[in-house]
């Protein structure tokens, strides 16, 4: 997957929203005001970090070198992935729903109707 697919299918999501809060080089995605997703355009190899469980952050790093804790982020709840090093398509895209499933989970009922 490279980064444009990325974009894509993090838009795709119901009421994601993209912005440039960090500046330029780092596309951020939110739902309901919280992110998501984050992607830095400058990176190489192309790297996004994604919200994950714990405990699942832990499995998936264990099953792909390049999946590793979250740069700059919580490191318990968020991993680093290179995006385009092999994961399959199919596993990007279950991270990226998984993410932006705890987010919506954690907004309040009101923010998750919308």
């Amino acid at each position: 997957m490279d980064l444009e697919r990325f974009r894509e299918y993090c838009l795709e999501q119901r009421g994601a929203t993209e912005g440039t809060p960090f500046g330029k080089d780092v596309l951020v995605f939110k739902v309901g005001g919280k992110m998501f997703a984050l992607a830095a355009l400058d990176g190489v190899p192309a790297t996004v970090n994604l919200k994950c469980d714990p405990d699942l952050a832990l499995d998936l790093r264990d099953r792909y070198e390049q999946v590793r804790p979250g740069y700059h982020m919580n490191k318990k709840h968020w991993n680093t992935v290179e995006i385009d090093s092999g994961i399959p398509e199919a596993e990007l895209r279950t991270m990226i729903d998984h993410s932006y499933e705890l987010v919506v989970k954690s907004l309040p009922k009101a923010k998750q109707k919308l």
